[in-house]
């Protein structure tokens, strides 16, 4: 729902953390969440580290609007589940996040969530969609490489957001 972006942004926020430069980050540098290539996208030319580490609010918050809530529809969806939609783009890209969605609706798994995928979501009980999708987000990380690197803290970001969106819906 449109009015719960900056409400569900604050929440994203909290678990992107300041600043990360890990080496076993395929994201390479972020800050707040958001990566040297997605910033420098976003201003049209090739961005430094610490023009990153500065990035303003202003910056930060049409790029989450326009890159990750707007990319996977948001505005379109029930309370709780645009937190969930929300912070699996964020966290595991649009394409991912909108093909994990296709898939607890059961409609076809091709990344683009049009008018017969919203609404195959949207028919769901978001309870039971939510539980559904954070289920199978976990499955997901528990599959990853680098589990044993980040999986703690991916598993305690899909409980905590989950029980956020259970508390929306």
């Amino acid at each position: 729902m449109k009015e719960n972006f900056d409400k569900s942004l604050a929440l994203i926020l909290k678990h992107e953390g300041l600043w990360s430069d890990h080496r076993d980050d395929p994201g390479g540098a972020t800050m707040k969440g958001v990566t040297l290539a997605s910033f420098s996208e976003f201003k049209g030319r090739a961005m430094a580290k610490e023009e990153l580490r500065a990035i303003s609010d202003a910056d930060l918050h049409a790029i989450y609007k326009t890159k990750y809530w707007d990319a996977v529809r948001c505005d379109e969806l029930k309370p709780g589940v645009d937190l969930l939609a929300f912070d699996m783009a964020v966290n595991k890209g649009v394409g991912r996040a909108a093909k994990l969605m296709q898939r607890a609706a059961g409609v076809a798994e091709d990344g683009a969530l049009g008018p017969k995928s919203m609404a195959a979501i949207n028919a769901i009980d978001p309870r039971d969609f939510i539980a559904k999708v954070s289920e199978a987000r976990r499955d997901f990380y528990k599959s990853l490489k680098t589990f044993p690197v980040f999986g703690k803290g991916w598993l305690r970001r899909v409980d905590e957001t989950e029980k956020e969106a259970l508390h929306a819906a």
